[in-house]
């Protein structure tokens, strides 16, 4: 394992931030090394997974059947030694199945019948909400409170969920039928919305020869729960110039329809645009990839390649975008090409 310690701030020259993150750059590799013993390729969904951990927000992966996407999220929970739970949303699924219930249990002692709460699946460190659409909207709802607030309200007690914590949900964009799509404060809640894409030739090719033989693929663990909330201390830690928030800030504002500055083809091609909690989830991940790639200088780069999982989820098109085929990631393409840096002379 590679501890992680939170930086000195008695350090004026910083040299014990820096070597904090070396050593998060240096786990990164290790947890990647690992999770190839089992997944092979998609290195951009998993680096954003780790991104939404360390920066304590949840994650939405959508992709059609057969992709591993519960594969990916149930060995990253191995290499990080988090308590995992999976849960298979489906229609019958009632909010108690997720949170827990009250059951009546005999004391022993006094020969009374009384009620004690029996915690769900939703106690963990890792919760895998498996295709989420399939449940109706008041199971759905049952998550909010804990993705929020890091907590859980059942019969009048609340009850603290053990931290890190993290909703990591899936979603198949094919088959609609029978399906509850999440409603827009549901998604805001999510801080990413990763898309997972078929495999390369070469990727698909090493898939099919690994799982057709018998071959040892025991992950090991790489980081601890206490690793990753120092981790999350760290990113909130990383300085962020002016010029950076106005960039994710411009570009969160930019995605409002018939707003002062607005392009024409968000007016054209939007009914609805990203609120404040875009630009929060753009800098914090920003910072969370600085930090995994070595570095503490956060750059408009880093905000550009949070943008597509930050904001796919946080624009609404309309019928005009539609009929000319063009989706949210077409319409975020176009945004980071028009949307400038602010100029450098605004901070002198």
């Amino acid at each position: 394992m590679v501890p992680i310690s939170p930086p000195a701030a008695s350090h004026a020259d910083g040299s014990s931030d820096m070597a904090a993150v070396e050593k998060m750059k240096a786990a990164r590799e290790s947890l990647l090394h690992e999770i190839r013993k089992v997944i092979v390729g998609q290195t951009e969904v998993i680096d954003y997974l780790l991104i939404a951990m360390f920066s304590r927000g949840h994650c939405l992966l959508v992709g059609v059947p057969g992709l591993a996407k519960t594969l990916i999220i149930s060995t990253l929970a191995k290499v990080l030694s988090l308590k995992f739970n999976r849960i298979q949303f489906t229609p019958d699924l009632m909010p108690s199945d997720i949170t827990g219930t009250d059951i009546i249990q005999e004391d022993t002692q006094t020969g009374r019948r009384v009620f004690n709460f029996v915690k769900g699946p939703i106690f963990s460190n890792m919760l895998l909400a498996d295709e989420i659409n399939r449940t109706p909207p008041k199971t759905q709802a049952a998550l909010l409170q804990a993705m929020q607030e890091s907590q859980v309200t059942a019969s009048g007690q609340t009850y603290p969920l053990e931290p890190p914590f993290f909703v990591l949900a899936t979603q198949n964009p094919v088959e609609q039928e029978g399906t509850y799509p999440l409603p827009e404060a549901q998604l805001d809640r999510f801080m990413f919305m990763v898309k997972v894409g078929y495999p390369s030739r070469e990727d698909e090719r090493s898939i099919v020869k690994n799982t057709t033989s018998d071959i040892p693929t025991d992950p090991l663990p790489v980081l601890t729960a206490s690793d990753i909330l120092a981790v999350q201390r760290i990113v909130r830690k990383v300085p962020v110039s002016d010029h950076v928030v106005d960039y994710a800030v411009s570009l969160a504002r930019a995605t409002r329809p018939n707003e002062p500055g607005t392009p024409d083809f968000i007016n054209n091609w939007l009914t609805w645009g990203a609120g404040p909690r875009a630009a929060q989830y753009l800098v914090l991940g920003a910072k969370a990839r600085a930090i995994t790639h070595g570095r503490l200088n956060v750059s408009t780069d880093d905000i550009q390649a949070m943008a597509k999982p930050v904001l796919r989820h946080r624009i609404i098109t309309n019928f005009n975008a539609d009929a000319e085929g063009v989706d949210t990631d077409a319409v975020i393409d176009k945004l980071l090409s028009t949307v400038q840096e602010p100029d450098a002379n605004s901070y002198r």
